[in-house]
């Protein structure tokens, strides 16, 4: 049995295989694994990609929708020191081409149906296909923990959208992201480890969690719900696909006691099932549940009010956070609660609001800073140092910060209120989708003259990308016109759902477009019924 002396996110997992080797850690529709199981497979398939010459340091892609595989594989490249990457399913070929090319990719695991979509973009890139080829493969491979020492330094890196649209990678250290996502310091209380052994009374507590994150494994939530409980010893459930009807029955059949979903965007969907199921009297037993977990987008109160109207007895939290920062704040929901803009949260450790002399905010002031957080905090984003030197700065006070852009108040009780992001970056279903792309991929319609994309309020999805079109002379344009035309370019979520016809898109004399007025002027169409 080992007893780990680092904050390595291996080392960590390791660790809990020793400590409840007969618990449950994974299930998806066709298997379950131990930990003691998933560890022998993790070992056989990095022995498998040693074999083929990955290394530490070298970055692997994982291509694939939830499932156990996904799983094996994140621990199996950590294990060799090595770095996985990513990949969002949805993309579509330029994306992942940029994506790929950004990464250094040496190696790729990937579901079958992605390999043609693999294959295009890099086709002498060594890959192993999930199914029999993997299974084959890992069979004849030593199941021996014999791996060389690793490091708190050893790379963890998150792949998210960029200022461009295109995808752009967070680098993390180990001890850093462990402290900021996986636990390291709880993040109601406060409390940091003082030691790697620190976890394992938190998962000796006689009940063993069940939890089910609801999005997909590309995004960083549901990462660091697989690796953050897996250091306390609990179970983790996942699917496929997102299913309102199917996530309540998977409650019910798999006893889970804790879900996490992107807030309105999966929220109302899993009510509106709920609802239909109760109608029917078809609804499962999913008195397991008893906790709600919001994260990444917009949960509104009105959704969190039905929650507990339906369920009187479950504990929902809401949380803050992003790719560059880490959890931020959380808090607990109460019914009838107001928001003002996002969330109002207890502040995270490390957590602060910055002024524009980027000196941290005194409580109660109402003014409005930026949310920031220092210490345990990325390296920066790779390959890309001009985004890297304006989103880690060096405060007046000298501390270096991650400011990713969010605008927000510190109160008077130290809490912080979220008022918006700082950029014209769209936030729909947990997505983020950049205006810019978006207009590209319209003007290269023929119809288009010229374009400018925002986003407006929407119950389910938070925001609904929208476009404001100023169409060619002589042209007509639908909007199904438009949504067929871009999805041969960009991915499905960020295809506008609303098309507003102008005479002219308003710009400043330097040819910027005038969000301020493209959001106003769509949101007041959209309420008059006016757009397409």
């Amino acid at each position: 049995m080992m007893t780990p002396t680092t904050y390595n996110l291996a080392d960590l997992f390791e660790q809990a295989v020793d400590q409840w080797p007969d618990r449950l850690y994974v299930a998806d529709e066709r298997s379950r694994r131990t930990y003691a199981q998933l560890e022998t497979r993790a070992n056989q398939l990095a022995h498998y990609m040693a074999s083929r010459g990955v290394s530490a340091g070298d970055h692997v892609g994982i291509y694939a929708y939830n499932c156990v595989e996904w799983v094996e594989t994140l621990w199996a490249v950590f294990k060799l020191r090595a770095v996985w990457i990513n990949i969002n399913y949805r993309y579509v070929t330029d994306e992942l081409a940029y994506l790929f090319a950004n990464a250094g990719l040496s190696f790729l695991v990937v579901q079958p149906e992605f390999v043609p979509q693999a294959q295009a973009v890099q086709p002498d890139l060594p890959m192993l296909v999930m199914g029999a080829e993997y299974e084959t493969a890992i069979a004849a491979e030593s199941e021996q923990r014999d791996f060389a020492p690793r490091s708190n330094d050893d790379q963890y890196i998150l792949f998210t959208g960029g200022t461009t649209g295109m995808p752009k990678g967070v680098v993390w250290r180990h001890e850093d992201v462990l402290m900021a996502l996986g636990g390291g310091i709880d993040i109601r209380s406060g409390e940091k480890v003082s030691q790697p052994t620190d976890f394992i009374p938190k998962g000796n507590t006689g009940f063993s969690m069940v939890t089910y994150p609801l999005p997909p494994l590309m995004h960083g939530a549901s990462q660091w719900s697989v690796m953050g409980q897996s250091f306390i010893g609990n179970s983790t459930v996942l699917r496929e696909k997102f299913d309102a009807k199917g996530v309540w029955n998977t409650i019910a059949s798999e006893k889970a006691n804790l879900i996490m979903i992107t807030g309105d965007a999966m929220a109302r969907p899993l009510l509106d099932a709920w609802k239909e199921m109760v109608a029917a009297k078809d609804a499962p037993d999913v008195s397991s549940l008893f906790a709600v977990s919001s994260s990444a987008v917009l949960f509104s109160q009105t959704c969190k009010d039905e929650f507990l109207d339906n369920f009187p007895n479950l504990i929902i939290t809401d949380a803050i956070g992003s790719s560059e920062s880490g959890a931020n704040g959380i808090t607990m929901v109460s019914k009838g609660a107001k928001m003002q803009g996002g969330p109002t949260v207890t502040a995270a450790r490390d957590a602060v609001v910055l002024d524009e002399e980027l000196r941290p905010m005194a409580a109660g002031t109402n003014k409005i800073g930026k949310l920031a957080r220092y210490g345990n905090i990325p390296i920066g984003y790779l390959n890309d140092p001009v985004k890297t030197a304006e989103t880690f700065v060096t405060g007046a006070d000298g501390v270096r910060y991650v400011m990713p852009g969010d605008f927000a108040q510190l109160e008077a009780d130290g809490s912080i209120t979220m008022l918006g992001r700082g950029s014209v970056s769209i936030n729909t279903g947990g997505e983020k989708v950049f205006p810019e792309e978006v207009e590209n991929s319209l003007k290269s319609h023929p119809a288009v003259f010229d374009a400018v994309v925002v986003g407006i309020p929407d119950d389910r999805w938070g925001e609904l990308v929208t476009a404001l079109v100023h169409v060619r002379t002589g042209s007509t344009l639908t909007l199904e016109d438009l949504q067929t035309h871009c999805r041969q370019h960009i991915a499905g979520y960020k295809v506008p759902r609303a098309l507003v016809l102008v005479n002219d898109v308003v710009r400043s004399p330097a040819g910027k477009p005038d969000y301020r007025w493209a959001k106003q002027h769509a949101t007041e169409s959209v309420a008059k019924g006016q757009p397409q």
